[in-house]
């Protein structure tokens, strides 16, 4: 039987399984960032953070930590083996489990990356626009952001590896990879990641690659890790925060391709481990391991999601440009076309009441866009567009 949707997930619809069940009214009640940053006449829709109920395996582990009053410091024992097992699973990658490394997030592995294969203003690169605080880690370690922005093309975007391999030769030392990526949703393919490889080889570039968003991976696209084709001289950083929407846990792994690279990560200090926190562990565990279904489930939300906001975007926004995601829940918009000024971010929370991301703040790739977080339902998915539809009227 099909629910209101008309779309079901083995056997069971959305709405069944709450994606398209959610009430503004009790998502005001919560008390992250995404919910507290703005009045809640705002509608937020800014932040990499999903709207859904949590997966109930992670919920288990967490009400079960709490009735053993279990709120200890972070232990590492089984998180090796819990990803391998994911890994296997969901991207047929055989992981060695004493090659995972415990984090507290992604970023802090990033930056101990950089700190560990990178002396101070060499030369580190990123595909703006990009994450933000990719930016800001380079900076902070005193390093040198080198720029080798995406190619958009009429159906997605593109890897300009002319520039990544002028960059390279130019002497940049370290490459940080985002795959698949933040804010467009591409997703590498094997082929880009194999002359990614073979240039890093030939160049003896480190590659750090956030993979945070690999396993939203979507319909149509395969996810492939980088480590499976550099494993010499790459690093992956991963988490379970994104596609099972617990951020605020902090727990993160990084994963050696080789036993060159399980050295380094050996020397990453061991304030790393520590500042990850227990429930995050316990989460993602439970996640790792009992969490596939939901997570099946979860893309089918995603897929169907990333489709209706093209449509309310062609509808609603005609001259914006959008192209869909590959991976994740994340809505690249370029509203450059809607002459919204040189801030549009701040057009559409003064005019309609909807946070978007700011597309400077990836970047200058990043003008005249905005990012838009598309991890909801369609109903506010819906008012989400009518939003920015009214502030560009």
């Amino acid at each position: 039987m099909k629910g209101r949707d008309g779309i079901q997930t083995g056997g069971r619809s959305l709405a069944a399984a709450g994606f398209e069940d959610l009430d503004l009214t009790v998502l005001h009640q919560r008390r992250s960032e995404k919910w507290r940053r703005y009045p809640a006449d705002v509608l937020p829709a800014w932040v990499a953070e999903m709207d859904f109920d949590l997966a109930e395996p992670v919920t288990t582990a967490l009400r079960e930590a709490v009735d053993r009053q279990d709120c200890g410091y972070a232990s590492a024992a089984g998180v090796g083996e819990a990803f391998a097992g994911f890994a296997a699973r969901r991207h047929g990658w055989q992981v060695d489990p004493s090659r995972v490394r415990l984090l507290s997030d992604v970023m802090s592995g990033a930056d101990a990356m950089l700190r560990l294969v990178t002396g101070p203003g060499d030369g580190v690169v990123i595909n703006t626009p990009v994450y933000p605080p990719f930016f800001e880690h380079i900076r902070a370690r005193g390093r040198t952001v080198v720029q080798v922005p995406l190619r958009r093309e009429t159906q997605g975007w593109a890897l300009d590896r002319t520039g990544l391999e002028a960059a390279f030769a130019a002497g940049a030392r370290a490459y940080l990879l985002c795959s698949p990526h933040n804010p467009t949703g591409h997703v590498f393919t094997a082929a880009d990641l194999v002359q990614i490889a073979s240039l890093a080889r030939k160049y003896q570039v480190t590659v750090i690659s956030d993979e945070i968003h690999a396993p939203l991976t979507l319909a149509g696209r395969e996810h492939v890790p980088y480590v499976t084709v550099g494993p010499e001289h790459g690093v992956t950083l991963t988490s379970a925060t994104k596609a099972f929407n617990i951020a605020g846990l902090k727990t993160a792994v990084a994963v050696a391709g080789s036993a060159t690279m399980a050295t380094v990560l050996e020397a990453i200090p061991e304030s790393a481990l520590w500042a990850a926190g227990l429930f995050g562990v316990l989460a993602s565990e439970a996640a790792w391991r009992d969490g596939d279904a939901w997570l099946d489930e979860l893309l089918v939300q995603l897929d169907t999601v990333r489709g209706e906001f093209g449509r309310l975007v062609a509808a609603r926004l005609p001259g914006a440009v959008y192209l869909p995601p590959r991976a994740g829940y994340l809505g690249w918009v370029d509203v450059s076309a809607l002459d919204l000024g040189p801030e549009p971010a701040e057009v559409f929370l003064a005019r309609g009441k909807v946070a978007v991301g700011r597309g400077l703040d990836f970047g200058p790739p990043g003008d005249g866009h905005v990012r838009v977080t598309m991890g909801t339902s369609t109903a506010i998915l819906a008012e989400i567009a009518a939003r920015m539809a009214a502030s560009a009227a």
